[in-house]
């Protein structure tokens, strides 16, 4: 019996600001999404032992207090599911893009819109063009 695949309405969202963490919460559960939280990265890594596969979007800050940041909490998630996109969100104007390729960067603080454009593709439409794809 093989174990379960990535649900793609489901997203673990990895932000340590409460009130943005429950922000998102709101946003894409609004849009139908399933989410998972972590305030922190170890928090995250659990979650991804624990349900990754089962884990159909990442969404994560690049700066989370403790020993893991966003980049090893992406490097977990895309161990998992290569083929999957990593949304990143940071207050950075500038984010590696070495550590982006094949993800979506959203600058904080956010535009309300994108985020909204986020949760629709995720539900199966397509990448709005404002958003930066790295």
């Amino acid at each position: 019996m093989s174990g379960p695949t990535a649900d793609q309405t489901t997203i673990l969202i990895v932000e340590d600001n409460y009130l943005l963490l429950e922000m998102l919460v709101a946003l894409f559960e609004q849009e139908g999404l399933r989410t998972l939280t972590a305030s922190s990265g170890e928090a995250a890594l659990t979650l991804l032992r624990e349900r990754g596969t089962a884990i159909g979007w990442l969404f994560t800050d690049i700066r989370l207090p403790g020993l893991i940041d966003g980049w090893m909490v992406a490097e977990a998630y895309r161990s998992l599911h290569p083929g999957r996109p990593v949304i990143y969100s940071t207050t950075s104007a500038t984010a590696d893009q070495r550590r982006t390729q094949g993800g979506i960067v959203l600058q904080k603080p956010f535009v309300l819109a994108d985020v909204m454009q986020l949760a629709l593709m995720m539900r199966g439409g397509s990448v709005a063009d404002g958003l930066r794809c790295a």
